[in-house]
C-alpha cells in the first residue's frame, strides 16, 4: 500500500499538469481587446482623413474683385465684387457720388444696383429712376470688376480656349467724333473678336446735353455689346450723340480689326 502511494501522487500530479495547459490555452483568446483595439484604429484614421476633403473643398473659388473707378458729373462710383465659383455672390459701391442731394440719391439706388449685380450676374442692369449718373457709373465699375474676375479665373479654369481667350483681350479706344454739341469717343473691350463692354469716355455736356447724355450713352454702350457692330440705332431725343457715338464705335472697331 505504502509503494502505491508515489505512484498515485505522480498521476494526479500530471492530471494537474495537463490541466493546467487546457486552461493557459483557454486564456489566450483572453488577449484579443488589444487585436480589436487594433482593428478599431484603422476606422478612426479614415474618418480623420475624410475631414480634410471636406475642408479643402469650402476654401475653393472665393474672391474679392474691385472694379475701376467710373467718374460721373456727381462724382466716382467703384464696385466691388465677391465671387464663388465663378457666381457674383455680393456687390457692394465703395465709392459714390456724396454730398447734398447725393447723400439721398445715393442711399436709394446702391442697394437696389447691388441686388440687381447679384440677381442678373452681369452689369446688363437697369438704371435707378432719378439716378441715372450714378446707375451709369455704377454698371462701368461693374462690368470692369466682372472683367476682372473672369481673367484672374479664365487662365487657370481650363487650358483650352479659357486661358488663350483671356490673354486677347485688349481695350481700344476710336477717334474723337465732333458734334454740334461737343466731343464723342467710345472706348470698346473686346476678348478675341468679341465686343465685352462699350463705353463713351467723351460726350456733349452742360445744360441740356447731361440729360440728353445720361439718357442714351447708356443704351448705345448696351446696343453695342448686343449688336458687336456700329450698326445700331439712334436713341431718341439724341441724335447728335448717337450719330458720334457710331462714328467713334466704328472707328474702335476698324482699329481692333472688327
Amino acid at each position: 500500500m505504502r509503494k502505491s502511494h508515489p505512484l498515485r501522487r505522480a498521476v494526479l500530479a500530471g492530471a494537474a499538469t495537463v490541466s493546467g495547459i487546457v486552461l493557459l490555452l483557454t486564456l489566450k483568446p483572453a488577449s484579443g481587446p488589444a487585436s480589436a483595439q487594433a482593428g478599431a484604429a484603422p476606422q478612426q484614421t479614415a474618418a480623420t482623413q475624410q475631414e480634410p476633403q471636406g475642408g479643402s473643398g469650402q476654401q475653393t473659388g472665393t474672391q474679392t474683385v474691385t472694379g475701376e473707378v467710373a467718374r460721373t458729373e456727381y462724382g466716382p462710383v467703384q464696385v466691388r465684387l465677391t465671387v464663388s465659383g465663378g457666381k457674383i455672390t455680393k456687390a457692394d459701391a465703395v465709392q459714390a457720388p456724396k454730398g447734398g442731394l447725393s447723400d439721398q440719391k445715393t442711399a436709394m439706388a446702391v442697394p437696389k444696383l447691388n441686388q440687381e449685380a447679384v440677381t442678373k450676374q452681369s452689369a446688363q442692369i437697369d438704371a435707378v429712376s432719378g439716378a441715372t449718373y450714378t446707375s451709369g457709373g455704377y454698371k462701368q465699375s461693374l462690368q470692369s470688376a466682372i472683367d476682372k474676375a473672369k481673367a484672374s479665373t479664365g487662365g487657370g479654369s481650363s487650358a483650352s480656349g479659357g486661358g488663350s481667350g483671356q490673354a486677347q483681350a485688349r481695350t481700344v479706344t476710336g477717334t474723337v467724333a465732333q458734334t454740334q454739341y461737343g466731343p464723342v469717343q467710345v472706348r470698346v473691350t473686346l476678348e478675341g473678336r468679341k465686343v465685352t463692354k462699350a463705353e463713351a469716355v467723351q460726350a456733349p455736356k452742360g445744360g441740356l446735353s447731361d440729360q440728353k447724355t445720361a439718357m442714351a450713352v447708356p443704351k448705345l454702350n448696351q446696343e453695342a455689346v448686343s449688336a458687336q457692330s456700329a450698326k445700331i440705332d439712334a436713341v431718341s431725343g439724341a441724335t447728335y450723340t448717337s450719330t458720334g457715338y457710331k462714328q467713334s464705335l466704328q472707328s474702335a472697331l476698324d482699329k481692333a480689326g472688327g
